[in-house]
């Protein structure tokens, strides 16, 4: 059986009984903390997201999942049918070593394979059951399916992106899943931190529509303040300015100036100290109400040089500010490759494959630049169940 990473969670074995994205997402960073994951799986298809693209070419002439590769890296699998009591029986012997099960079908399933918590909690009481679902166990909805799409839309976060008057804009990542992953994480965290004191396990019910509430921050604090409902405003702040992104000659740069006296330093780099004595723009609130007015003479000034020039004095005179990366600049920033940002698994299908790395760095663990690739469907099962007693 493969190593897996050491970490503060080397020695917990989590059943990862999830697909797609928000659960897998949870028990891959739950691998990247050192945790041991075992990925359960429907025989035949596997998880949704082997079927999902960008498919990359193997070496044999088939095709497999970058997506898939990309979230269930450090994993092993094995693939068990929950209704077949061969394989029930070997799910209950993982269970009974397991630390942690997480899973993200929709409300009410597990009860109807007899693995909910009510039914888990008495015959495994150390057990911690994160549940992430799309709308949590409880409440009017808990039955319903639902994707990031469904809950980007039902959370706000999709009245707020975009540019006045343009049609509804999804966030171009999945932050209905990511968030849902990450609320997982803590919460299972939360929840081993607990039974160090008393033992007992307990259940993490994740929603994520509840994810999106906890994200509109600003958005929900404006509505309450003002009665008045909040809209896309494009890449500007509600509350902040000049806090946005401009147009230099060349390109698009953000500058974010949170401050008066950032302000003043920014008017001082464009050689317009004038802006930062103008009634219009003397404060921040004052800014915020002409904020059209203040991105007219800001980019009337930043249009006459190329980004990488007006970046380089702003840097210099302390203004926070950056270049509008693609994803291909992403993968070689130097700041993100020196944090280890960037990431590979050697494949043995595909040889190998990069990666997002982990953002958790810890001082006491290492953050090794490879990881072991994700699995093959059933990949592990002859060595779970030797391992395991079962074979």
């Amino acid at each position: 059986m493969s190593d897996v990473s050491a970490g503060p969670f080397s020695g917990l074995l989590v059943l990862d009984l999830t697909r797609v994205l928000a659960g897998p997402y949870c028990a891959l960073m739950l691998a990247e903390l050192g945790a041991r994951v075992i990925k359960i799986e429907p025989p035949e298809r596997g998880d949704d997201a082997r079927h999902i693209g960008p498919f990359v070419p193997t070496k044999d002439g088939g095709q497999k999942s970058g997506y898939f590769m990309s979230i269930n890296r450090g994993k092993d699998s094995i693939a068990l049918d929950l209704k077949s009591p061969a394989d029930r029986r070997i799910f209950e012997t993982l269970l009974e070593r397991a630390d942690i099960l997480v899973e993200n079908y929709r409300g009410g399933t597990m009860e109807k394979l007899g693995y909910g918590w009510e039914d888990l909690e008495n015959r495994y009481p150390r057990l911690i059951y994160a549940a992430v679902s799309g709308f949590g166990h409880s409440g009017p909805y808990a039955a319903r399916p639902a994707y990031d799409m469904v809950v980007q839309a039902m959370g706000g976060i999709m009245s707020l992106t975009g540019h006045p008057g343009s049609p509804p804009t999804r966030v171009g990542s999945s932050i209905g899943d990511l968030a849902a992953g990450l609320f997982a994480t803590i919460g299972i965290a939360t929840a081993l931190y607990d039974r160090t004191k008393n033992g007992h396990g307990m259940k993490v019910d994740v929603g994520m529509l509840d994810c999106q509430v906890a994200l509109l921050e600003n958005a929900i604090a404006r509505y309450v303040a003002t009665g008045q409902t909040p809209g896309p405003l494009g890449n500007r702040h509600p509350s902040i300015a000049p806090f946005a992104c401009f147009a230099a000659k060349d390109k698009y740069l953000a500058i974010a100036a949170g401050n008066d006296a950032l302000f003043a330093k920014v008017a001082q780099v464009l050689g317009r100290e004038e802006l930062a004595r103008d009634p219009r723009f003397a404060s921040n609130g004052a800014r915020v109400r002409h904020v059209d007015e203040l991105t007219a003479e800001m980019e009337n000034t930043l249009k006459q040089r190329p980004a990488r020039e007006w970046l380089a004095l702003l840097e210099a005179d302390g203004v926070p500010c950056a270049p509008l990366n693609s994803v291909a600049d992403v993968m070689v920033d130097p700041q993100i490759l020196a944090r280890n940002m960037i990431v590979s698994a050697d494949d043995p299908d595909v040889g190998p494959w990069r990666m997002q790395g982990n953002p958790v760095k810890l001082s006491a663990y290492c953050d090794p630049q490879t990881r072991r690739p994700a699995p093959d469907l059933d990949g592990q099962r002859a060595a779970i169940l030797k391992e395991f007693g079962l074979a």
